[in-house]
């Protein structure tokens, strides 16, 4: 036991600056992907010609390919055709264009299982369709949304493992770092674990919060 604690002292600091740049990766893939996915749910909603069967594309070819494939579609083979990335960027994106696939999903979901009533009130006031949705549909379709919306962000924590194979130095990049120095990888895999849990843990908390605000405002 007094092996661990020992080494456990030594490669906080390390796990902890990798569950940083996690936990920075993961918070820039989820705004820009919330972002994304909503524009991507709008016009599959609004049904724009040819945008919307660009969506639909793009929808379809993020839910059906791993996301390992893409982090190395984005960093290896872009470069061949002239598009070059650094770890770090190629690993946001590629985050950020899954999660945003999902996440329109979510939204497009929550939007169509708004009464239809409710847009015919929204033209009953003169408002326009833009209007409606901002003001009438999307606060709404938001209360339905919240707990996939949040499924999926907490799902995007533990995703950011994968852009390790990038080289790029979040929290199971660390910790395989410290493993190689140590040699005591039961301890270390636990402790990143522990990390993991630990922040998914906090946004299910937010989840909680977010839940209640919007419930008790209905």
């Amino acid at each position: 036991m007094q092996t661990w604690i020992d080494l456990f002292h030594l490669a906080w600091p390390f796990l902890l600056k990798g569950a940083g740049y996690t936990l920075a990766f993961a918070l820039a893939a989820m705004v820009l992907g919330l972002a994304l996915g909503f524009v991507v749910a709008l016009l599959r909603v609004a049904q724009v010609p040819v945008l919307a069967q660009v969506a639909t594309f793009y929808v379809s070819a993020m839910r059906g390919t791993p996301l390992l494939v893409q982090i190395f579609v984005i960093y290896y083979g872009l470069p061949s055709v002239g598009i070059e990335f650094s770890p770090a960027t190629a690993g946001v994106l590629a985050l950020t264009l899954n999660v945003a696939a999902y996440l329109s999903e979510s939204m497009r979901g929550a939007i169509a299982g708004v009464s239809r009533d409710q847009w015919h009130a929204g033209y009953s006031l003169g408002l326009t369709w833009w209007q409606t949705m901002r003001h009438v549909v999307a606060p709404q379709a938001l209360r339905l949304a919240v707990p996939s919306l949040s499924n999926s962000l907490i799902s995007l924590i533990k995703d950011t493992s994968l852009v390790s194979v990038i080289t790029v130095t979040e929290l199971m990049l660390a910790t395989k770092e410290v493993i190689a120095q140590t040699f005591q990888p039961l301890p270390l895999y636990l402790a990143a674990a522990a990390l993991y849990w630990a922040m998914s843990a906090a946004f299910e908390w937010v989840q909680r919060q977010v839940e209640a605000r919007l419930e008790w405002r209905r």
